[in-house]
């Protein structure tokens, strides 16, 4: 199916490419409509904080791009592309997606819900970094990463269940369960199916452009599959959520770290090769983009005001200048 796409895509005009875009963006964002409706109305049925809901299953749908992406080319020995695709999405959905949620709506933060997600986040990027050191992250590296995974799901679970008086009132819709979970589903199937045309798509215009692959694969590509998060987050807060951006942001952060880098790892043959530019640029603004955002959680506000948004879509078109350079 993704060699069908390609190759129709490859055989475009430059109109019809844009057109692609722009239809993408579309079904997109309805999907990603869908998605958090559903999402809302599922956690106050059971009672369960937006936020565990934003970190686990909005998280894990949202990510799959990333996986995809990641583990196909882990198959074909593009260990480029798996990192950076990953590490990519991790300053895109913390600088970018953040930011822009916070200029959209008031981007407020229940510091309890979200500490213990800080916290993973932190721990799985320094463990990654010391893994990075040896310059491969190998297949045995990448189940350790799943086994803390495993780990922090299980203790995500039993907090929402602990901490299901938290939940506040809110207007959702009165579906029947069965049809909630339907319209879920078919909210993440728009989402990772339009993006599925959009990432192509992007590439394509980008070479046809003059862009090198190797910028694509540390711009364009981590960009692209972060198109879920971006929308879903922009779409929470406009309808009152932030919570559930906040919790999707830092779910799929750490996602990106261990289920993504994790599985891609075991999929490759020799391990994963870290790219050069790792610690040089991407380790620096990834540790950067977190710690900005973490410090707006636990001020005082408990926000991300808009100083802090300016200073994150900053530092984000700051790396992707860079990496130009």
């Amino acid at each position: 199916m993704e060699n069908l796409i390609y190759t129709n895509l490859e055989n475009a005009s430059f109109i019809m490419l844009l057109a692609a875009i722009a239809l993408s963006l579309y079904v997109l964002s309805k999907g990603a409509d869908l998605f958090v409706n559903q999402a809302v109305g599922i956690s106050v049925k059971f009672n369960i904080p937006k936020v565990i809901i934003g970190a686990t299953i909005v998280s894990l749908g949202t990510t799959l791009p990333e996986v995809t992406v990641s583990s196909v080319a882990a198959l074909k020995g593009n260990a480029d592309l798996a990192i950076g695709n990953a590490i990519g999405s991790i300053i895109a959905n913390t600088a970018l997606i953040i930011g822009v949620a916070a200029l959209i709506g008031d981007m407020k933060i229940d510091k309890k819900s979200v500490m213990f997600q800080f916290i993973t986040l932190f721990i799985s990027m320094i463990v990654f970094s010391i893994m990075a050191i040896n310059k491969v992250i190998s297949p045995s590296m990448g189940i350790a990463l799943l086994v803390i995974l495993a780990i922090y799901s299980f203790i995500t679970t039993k907090r929402g269940k602990d901490q299901a008086s938290e939940v506040d009132d809110m207007e959702v819709n009165n579906y029947p369960f069965i049809k909630q979970i339907i319209l879920f589903i078919v909210g993440i199937a728009l989402v990772v199916l339009s993006s599925k045309v959009l990432i192509p798509t992007i590439e394509i215009t980008a070479l046809r452009v003059g862009i090198p692959q190797s910028v694509i694969a540390a711009t364009l590509v981590a960009f692209g599959t972060s198109l879920p998060e971006l929308v879903t987050a922009i779409t929470a807060a406009r309808k009152g959520h932030p919570e559930l951006a906040v919790g999707n942001v830092l779910g799929a952060d750490i996602l990106n770290i261990l289920f993504v880098i994790g599985l891609s790892s075991i999929f490759s043959k020799t391990g994963l090769i870290v790219p050069a530019q790792f610690f040089r640029l991407d380790m620096p603004v990834m540790f950067l983009s977190v710690g900005i955002f973490f410090i707006a959680a636990i001020n005082k506000g408990e926000k991300v005001s808009k100083l802090e948004s300016f200073i994150l879509i900053g530092l984000y078109f700051g790396y992707l200048v860079i990496n130009y350079i």
